[in-house]
């Protein structure tokens, strides 16, 4: 895909009974190698493909963050999920008690996960099922989960809530932008898997109370 500055394509889509066809373009966009702004149930997230080094690089220097960032795989269930992470029995009730819901779970990465997604040091990755119906669909409609930052730029306290703010932010930096109307500003709970222990890396939009 060209990287030209041109706006960004702007998909409507609906957020409880998503179009099968804007959802198709969106994907298309995906797997041409384009980077999307798209909504969840927590905020605003920017997407590629797992493979896509280019993109995950452009999300990096979008967002200003180094090379141990923590992308996230945002997957369409359990069964995908357990793909690219290691789910021991303890682990595997907790998650699944948790999902689908704005939680992030990090966990240690399997051979699955490209090397430029998992945490360089730990080989860990964080994964997460959303509840929002056009994130879900996305992903369904990819077949494979989709590699993610929350979109928070540098220097901004919260993240865009609404598509047009984020086409006025990043309008020639992203290839798609989708509109399902406003989400929230909070980023997903971070639940800190990795070691065995449970550790709230950072208390976000899911409830601490109930781990």
């Amino acid at each position: 895909m060209a990287r030209s500055h041109r706006s960004a394509k702007y998909l409507d889509i609906h957020p409880e009974d998503p179009q099968p066809r804007l959802i198709e373009q969106a994907v298309s966009v995906l797997k041409d190698g384009g980077l999307i702004a798209y909504p969840t149930d927590s905020c605003y997230a920017l997407g590629c493909t797992l493979g896509n080094a280019d993109a995950l690089e452009r999300i990096r220097r979008i967002r200003q963050v180094g090379k141990d960032h923590h992308f996230t795989l945002v997957c369409a269930d359990f069964a995908q999920l357990g793909q690219f992470v290691l789910v021991s029995n303890p682990v595997f009730r907790l998650v699944k008690n948790a999902t689908p819901g704005p939680y992030t779970f990090i966990l240690p990465a399997t051979r699955e996960v490209p090397r430029k997604l998992s945490h360089p040091k730990k080989n860990t990755v964080g994964v997460r099922i959303p509840q929002h119906r056009v994130a879900h669909a996305l992903v369904e409609a990819l077949g494979e989960p989709i590699a993610s930052s929350t979109l928070l730029l540098p220097g901004q306290e919260d993240p865009p809530s609404e598509g047009w703010v984020v086409q006025d932010l990043l309008g020639e930096q992203v290839e798609a932008i989708i509109d399902s109307g406003e989400v929230g500003i909070e980023p997903t709970t971070v639940v800190d898997l990795s070691a065995g222990d449970l550790v709230i890396a950072r208390e976000g939009a899911g409830d601490v109370t109930r781990f």
